[in-house]
């Protein structure tokens, strides 16, 4: 069953200790929910754990790099032994690298893959098998951005990686429908939050890349600077866990430039239509693959 209310409920959030992930611990916990804290930094993590602490919550944390399975399957092993249950997940952990597509390093490709891209990816392995074990229905909330939405120039990998993480949200949401367990995407644009200093986490199996002039996330400070709240972010992620939104939105503002896209979208289409090559194509031929995708949509209905 979807998430009504968070009173007793279990939350894990990865990325916990600062920005976006700790201001949706505060809004769960303000609600009466367990919260079990995740982060690659062992101080602010401890800070983060005393300060919900002061608030009566029931909280702990696991030091946790994400792009890791095993320490990944390890936190999911000691969240259920923390607090019994785990019903909420919250794959929110990032970074930011960026630059020309030409002159990102290699090491940052698999930095920003690893973490932005495979901790999500882990983080639906370890949890989601757990929340469906005992059929209390649940959420997974998925922290991606608006620039898995639109591309923005010069945030190569990290748009790249945002825009998977959509696509599997889009996904696990039909996959997990029939279990009572939503998903929703979180699209947010400039928050004010530590992603602009994101290589203070990296770890060193990455090499000493000091390449900060490839980081076009630091480069754009300002814009984070003059970014919304995250206790706003927070806030909204529990109205779309409790209205059960596939795409948690909290830039309104920015809806011309999703509709932009989409009208190119629909423009090439419309080419594709009217064109010679694509109109040589048999039309029963068109029917099969529409009809193979509707047997492929309707195996999670």
């Amino acid at each position: 069953m979807p998430i009504t209310d968070f009173a007793g409920k279990t939350a894990f959030i990865t990325g916990g200790a600062s920005g976006i992930g700790l201001a949706m611990a505060r809004s769960f916990a303000a609600r009466g929910a367990n919260v079990m804290l995740a982060d690659i930094e062992e101080a602010p993590l401890k800070a983060a754990i005393e300060l919900l602490s002061k608030t009566n919550a029931q909280v702990d944390g696991v030091l946790l790099d994400v792009s890791d399975r095993d320490a990944m399957r390890a936190a999911a092993a000691k969240t259920v032994e923390r607090f019994g249950k785990v019903h909420i997940v919250c794959n929110n952990a990032g970074i930011g690298a960026g630059g020309p597509m030409e002159e990102v390093t290699q090491s940052d490709w698999e930095w920003s893959i690893d973490v932005n891209l495979k901790g999500v990816v882990w983080g639906i392995e370890a949890f989601v098998p757990l929340i469906k074990e005992h059929g209390e229905g649940g959420h997974v909330v998925n922290t991606a951005s608006m620039a898995g939405l639109v591309p923005v120039p010069g945030f190569g990998p990290y748009t790249a990686t945002k825009y998977a993480v959509v696509g599997m949200s889009e996904d696990l949401s039909l996959e997990l429908e029939s279990f009572g367990i939503g998903v929703s995407v979180l699209c947010p644009g400039f928050v004010k939050t530590n992603i602009g200093t994101s290589r203070r986490t990296r770890s060193e199996k990455y090499g000493d890349d000091k390449a900060d002039n490839q980081n076009a996330i630091t480069q754009s400070g300002g814009a984070i600077e003059s970014g919304i709240p995250a206790e706003a972010v927070g806030e909204r992620v529990v109205e779309c866990i409790l209205e059960n939104r596939l795409y948690a939105f909290t830039h309104p503002e920015f809806t011309a430039y999703t509709e932009a896209r989409f009208s190119r979208i629909a423009e090439d289409f419309a080419a594709a239509e009217a064109s010679a090559s694509v109109g040589s194509v048999p039309k029963e031929v068109k029917e099969r693959q529409l009809a193979a995708v509707e047997a492929l949509r309707a195996v999670s209905d």
